[in-house]
């Protein structure tokens, strides 16, 4: 198996997308890397806390390593990014794993950043149907919480909420089912992926307004974003 680094949000399409890692076993996944705030010390844009974080990495047995953002441009994302997998690829690394599924840009951005430093960006989801794999993922026994939502899309009520059959049945029409166009994202504490559950609970919701200095690392918020609702978990 090939080694290679995989890109990790700690929500649903990451683990779905390892997931099917593990069943194709043509990749020897060595860490996770994700991009943290570096003042907030919480995932980007999901605003997931670092703890949590920390212990999912636990629960899949695999190191992880964090990029920390203070600026929030895309000039201190490059830089470290590069610094980082420079590093990865010292050790002999040369794929980095995605979870993304049809944004054509991001996928690009993702290519030509890889390419500077010699590495190849790996999709498995790539072009699947969202609802399939929403529906597989729940079939999997997968769980997740959607811990972030854009209000353009989704509001106040829909933060907190488990993904399961009824949310499907709920969701408005205009919006992807894997909320692949920014619309909403997750935290996911449970599933075959990992050796045991991550305790949870749902608390406060926060609203943030939209900061126009976001990194290419997540999808680009709709022109009609005003803010993001958040649950702290």
């Amino acid at each position: 198996m090939k080694p290679a680094v995989f890109c990790w949000s700690g929500g649903k399409d990451s683990a779905l997308c390892y997931h099917k890692i593990l069943q194709a076993k043509d990749f020897d996944v060595k860490y996770l890397l994700t991009t943290i705030s570096g003042q907030f010390r919480r995932i980007s844009m999901h605003g997931v806390r670092e703890e949590l974080l920390d212990i999912q990495a636990r629960s899949l047995g695999l190191p992880v390593k964090k990029i920390y953002v203070n600026e929030g441009t895309n000039a201190e994302y490059e830089k470290k990014m590069r610094h980082v997998l420079l590093d990865f690829k010292a050790q002999g690394i040369e794929h980095v794993i995605f979870g993304d599924i049809f944004l054509e840009d991001l996928r690009k951005y993702r290519e030509e950043n890889l390419a500077k430093v010699g590495m190849q960006a790996v999709f498995p989801l790539w072009k699947h149907n969202t609802r399939t794999l929403l529906e597989e993922f729940i079939s999997l026994k997968f769980k997740t919480v959607i811990c972030c939502t854009n209000d353009a899309f989704l509001g106040e009520e829909w933060v907190g909420r488990i993904i399961d059959d009824k949310f499907i049945a709920n969701l408005p029409e205009n919006i992807d089912p894997c909320g692949e166009n920014g619309e909403y994202h997750t935290f996911c504490f449970d599933g075959p992926i990992f050796k045991t559950p991550i305790n949870i609970s749902v608390g406060e919701k926060i609203y943030k307004p939209l900061v126009l200095n976001t990194t290419n690392d997540c999808d680009l918020p709709s022109s009609q974003t005003k803010g993001f609702w958040f649950c702290e978990l």
